[in-house]
């Protein structure tokens, strides 16, 4: 952001003249050259963790660079009735001597602006927003001009990664019950499915969720595998068109079952009493036999000779599944567990404003529904640069490489040619990582040195291991 005149103050001018007197609203922009000028700066503390940036020009900052500019373009410059080169200096201050002055302000600004962030011990968030003042400056004759921006930043905060850190690490017990369970899903999978008038056990139900104050209401769909015995008898034998009330916290085995698909936060969710659901589908899955098919479908023709074989592959896949499944979750209890043990204060007001106008896209009930997912990455990314900082962890770019690589590898491994493209692995990921800008690369880049980080912490810490079965995880 820096220095924007008005539409009105650039009239008939090509070079945007700002005449004696226009009005002027900041915004900032952040330039790569780095520098940096005198110009006065103060920040004051307005709340516990928001304050404004002050930032004082004077004349004798910028005149110089005005000067120089002039006599550059009277040299260059195309003015009916003068030669090229011969535009006398006087003129050209007349004409454009206000717009200079603007750019020149704006660029000392920001050198200005941009080194005292990057620069100084204070953890600023988000990016300086202008103070809109109804101020107007006599750009030919006054000495100095004064900018303020608004600002968040993050007070200093301890993380701790010693061994007095404890963590429970769970691992998936797959037993035959879990085994039967996922060659049950694969019947469901490639069986038939009708769609009966009446609900019965292990049926998917579809229809309208709504709560007392309609803060919820919506459709969605209920798995009765997933609910819980006392609860089922009610979902059981339900017409279309009939309803039944929803207990969140006791009708279903575990939170998931229902908490994503109504679309509010974890704390909306606590607060949730008895919702109402009105049957409009039914889903009965007619399982599909244990045979041959059944196998082919599943693993590819001949694989599989027989049901010993299934149930022995079905094994070998759901352990490597659920093995990704706990380190998720593991990594998953380490971040929350950093993030609340930290106790970050966060500037939440600017925060909010400055991603409103930053993103004109985001309306205010967006902003208060996903604000608190956005407030946790941000205290995450906080923590994470200081132990990055502190440990001194390096992220190479081969390591960005491998791990692209990796993306890839795992994003066509269930379409049957992961094994065919090695030998231009190394194109797909440099495509990637090119791709967006760098965007791309930036994204892989945080995502690795996520993962650095939480092995640092991981190896620091106390982690207690745990078998569990898989009701148990689920509850977790």
């Amino acid at each position: 952001m820096g220095v924007r005149v008005p539409p009105s103050a650039l009239k008939n001018n090509p070079l945007s003249d700002t005449r004696s007197k226009g009005r002027v609203r900041g915004f900032l922009f952040f330039y790569k050259h780095q520098t940096l000028v005198t110009l006065d700066i103060a920040f004051d503390k307005t709340e516990k963790t928001q304050g404004i940036i002050k930032i004082s020009v004077n004349r004798a900052d910028f005149q110089p660079g005005v000067d120089q500019k002039i006599k550059e373009y009277s040299k260059t410059a195309t003015i009916k009735g003068f030669r090229q080169g011969k535009v006398p200096v006087g003129m050209i201050r007349k004409m454009y001597g206000n717009a200079l002055i603007v750019e020149e302000i704006n660029k000392l600004v920001s050198e200005k602006l941009n080194g005292y962030l990057r620069e100084g011990d204070t953890q600023f968030l988000g990016e300086p927003l202008p103070v809109q003042k109804d101020e107007e400056f006599d750009w030919e004759n006054q000495e100095i001009f004064d900018f303020e921006y608004e600002i968040g930043f993050a007070e200093p905060f301890e993380v701790k990664t010693d061994k007095k850190v404890k963590f429970e690490k769970y691992f998936i017990n797959v037993d035959d019950q879990v085994i039967d369970e996922t060659i049950e899903n694969l019947q469901r999978q490639f069986g038939e499915v009708e769609n009966p008038e009446i609900s019965a056990e292990k049926d998917t139900l579809f229809g309208q969720i709504k709560s007392k104050d309609e803060a919820v209401d919506q459709e969605i769909q209920i798995d009765l595998r997933d609910v819980e015995k006392a609860a089922l008898k009610k979902m059981v034998g339900v017409k279309i068109g009939e309803s039944f009330d929803v207990d969140p916290k006791k009708s279903f085995k575990h939170e998931n079952a229902l908490a994503p698909q109504l679309r509010i936060d974890e704390e909306e969710f606590k607060k949730l009493k008895k919702l109402s659901f009105t049957l409009k589908a039914v889903n009965h899955h007619k399982l599909a036999p244990i045979d041959q098919e059944l196998f082919n479908k599943t693993f590819g023709e001949g694989t599989i000779k027989d049901e010993a074989g299934f149930r022995e592959r079905v094994k070998e896949i759901v352990t490597q599944n659920y093995k990704g499944e706990t380190e998720q979750f593991f990594d998953y209890q380490v971040r929350k567990k950093l993030t609340e043990s930290a106790k970050i204060s966060l500037p939440d007001e600017f925060l909010k404003k400055w991603l409103q106008r930053t993103n004109e896209n985001i309306t205010p009930e967006m902003m208060d529904a996903e604000y608190e997912s956005y407030a946790k990455e941000l205290k995450w990314s906080l923590i994470r640069n200081q132990i990055v900082k502190n440990q001194e962890i390096k992220v190479e770019h081969e390591d960005v490489t491998a791990e692209a690589k990796e993306l890839i590898k795992k994003q066509f491994a269930g379409s049957g040619i992961g094994g065919q493209m090695d030998d231009q692995l190394d194109t797909f990921a440099d495509n990637y990582l090119q791709a967006e800008n760098g965007e791309n690369y930036m994204k892989v880049f945080n995502q690795v040195q996520s993962q650095k980080v939480l092995e640092y912490v991981k190896n620091e810490a106390t982690v207690k291991e745990k078998t569990v079965s898989l009701e148990e995880f689920r509850k977790l």
